[in-house]
């Protein structure tokens, strides 16, 4: 039975990609439809970025958006919206290929965040799933064994502080990647959006450094331009999280119409 979990979130074929040298590519979720996140996996996204952090996604609504890319190939992510094992503890139930802890600024914080998304002994989750049992198709035992490094625990690295103490915050035992956030990391050093600031860079690459030698998967979630994905491309992302839902729809719809539109009146 330990098979059975390959179609519950495509963690695998995620994890199938990385390995086989690929990057990942996925984008942002915020709206409550899941018809979005089943769009987004039908046009071949490797991954989905489900917020509860910045968006009015609440669990509910985030379990709708995880089932709904069970028939893609795409993975879904879910950002919860702190570090708190409470918040995670139902997220995790809705059997999500991924976590998303944000800010995590130092190792106590990162070991919290393992230890809510582990079962015991290696971490205090708290028993009571459903969906990842299959609803009851599969044994405790299976299910157990099944999990035991699922999901992915992903912890974002967006603060000068966790800059500072990132070599204890990597070596963390049970991570399994990092995500840059650059516009908060800027922020926090007083440049908030200046992502290519000499200081700002500086402190993205040393991240990206130690994270990399210490052989653990790196993300970012950023703006597509051309010029930023190559410099991303650079510091060797094994993943990223290119754009959200509402800014693919209204870049779609304004390049429509300045397509259509003339400034003379049709005759």
């Amino acid at each position: 039975m330990a098979a059975a979990m390959a179609s519950l979130n495509n963690i695998e074929l995620f994890r199938q990609r990385i390995a086989e040298g690929r990057l990942c590519v996925g984008t942002g979720i915020t709206y409550i439809d899941p018809a979005i996140s089943e769009l987004i996996g039908d046009a071949g996204f490797d991954f989905t970025w489900i917020d509860m952090e910045h968006g009015p996604i609440d669990l509910a609504t985030a379990l709708n958006h995880v089932t709904a890319v069970r028939g893609t190939g795409a993975a879904p992510f879910v950002r919860v919206p702190y570090n708190h094992a409470d918040v995670i503890k139902p997220v995790l139930d809705c059997a999500p290929a991924g976590i998303i802890v944000p800010n995590v600024k130092s190792a106590e914080e990162a070991e919290r965040a393992v230890k809510a998304c582990r079962y015991p002994p290696r971490g205090g989750r708290g028993f009571g799933p459903r969906r990842g049992m299959f609803h009851g198709a599969i044994s405790q035992a299976d299910y157990l064994e099944q999990v035991a490094d699922d999901p992915l625990i992903i912890l974002q690295i967006e603060h000068i502080d966790a800059v500072e103490c990132i070599d204890e915050i990597v070596a963390v035992p049970g991570v399994d990647s990092f995500c840059l956030g650059p516009n908060d990391l800027s922020g926090s050093m007083g440049k908030l959006g200046q992502i290519d600031d000499p200081q700002v860079s500086q402190a993205m690459d040393l991240v990206c450094r130690r994270v990399k030698e210490s052989n653990l998967m790196l993300g970012t979630s950023t703006f597509y331009s051309e010029e930023n994905f190559a410099h991303w491309m650079q510091r060797g992302l094994h993943w990223i999280s290119l754009g959200v839902d509402w800014a693919h729809l209204f870049s779609g719809c304004r390049g429509l119409l300045e397509a259509t539109r003339q400034d003379k009146p049709s005759t």
